[in-house]
């Protein structure tokens, strides 16, 4: 049963948080094998989906304009978004989807008074050239530090870290964004002799990150919409392929999970 979104605006907070580079078969097999625990206390189960583009920038932008990835499930496309930047046509919204006249959700969620705050982690929200400020310039305010990249084995805590802080900061309703780095290449260093990144390094980088997660759960102040996926996969050699940006199961499928948390995970 799809979430109303519509009927979550000015009540819940909004986290949306997105596990950069995950593969559906990695996210569901460490679920599965019981590797993320409180991702499955607070998700249930993934949900397997399509991403609507193959690399970091262009599913994000995607994203903001309230195109999340579709069910991979026959005739799923036709389901009603959760959220849309309103435009004349569109066969993709219903009663159900909180939509928004402006350009952007991020701006949507600011004209209704929500603080939006973005917790960056790759380098298209690292800030440091033109190209990564495009995304974190649509939020009020934005966070980013090597310690947050991708090359920090330790990338999950410093980001979660920041994202408390700024939680316990605001006041009224807060839209949170987080691009999770651990789970992007190179994700190597969180699995020991690993000289190469392949789906055992990814899961080893999610159990971690997972391990991170608890006291953002924690936090939360208020009911709030949680929506948890990744923006592509990657290859590590499948058909010949290795990463991103390429038309491939592996990039293409990936997890899902919505879920609306009445308070704070204990």
């Amino acid at each position: 049963m799809p979430l109303d979104a519509s009927a979550c605006l000015g009540s819940h907070d909004i986290f949306f948080l997105t596990i950069d580079s995950l593969r559906y078969d990695v996210a569901a097999q460490a679920m599965a094998d019981g590797r993320t625990p409180v991702l499955a206390r607070v998700l249930g189960k993934w949900e397997q989906r399509h991403s609507p583009a193959s690399f970091t920038y262009a599913a994000h932008q995607a994203f903001f304009a309230g195109f999340l990835p579709t069910p991979a499930t026959p005739g799923g496309s036709g389901e009603d978004r959760l959220f849309a930047a309103r435009f004349k046509g569109s066969q993709s919204t219903g009663p159900m989807t909180l939509d928004f006249d402006a350009p952007d959700i991020v701006t949507g969620f600011a004209q209704e008074g929500y603080r939006t705050i973005c917790i960056g982690g790759t380098g298209f929200f690292n800030k440091q050239t033109p190209l990564g400020r495009t995304l974190p310039d649509l939020f009020e305010e934005s966070w980013w530090s090597p310690a947050m990249g991708v090359t920090n084995a330790r990338s999950q805590e410093h980001q979660v870290g920041k994202a408390c802080e700024r939680l316990a900061a605001t006041q009224g309703p807060v839209f949170l964004f987080m691009n999770l780095s651990a789970c992007h290449i190179p994700h190597r260093a969180y699995l020991d002799g690993a000289r190469r990144d392949g789906p055992d390094s990814q899961a080893a980088a999610l159990e971690a990150l997972d391990g991170a997660l608890g006291p953002l759960f924690a936090s939360i102040r208020r009911p709030t919409l949680l929506v948890v996926c990744s923006d592509h996969g990657d290859a590590f050699g499948e058909g010949g392929y290795r990463g991103h940006r390429l038309g491939h199961p592996t990039v293409w499928d990936v997890p899902y999970g919505e879920v609306i948390l009445e308070g704070p995970l204990r």
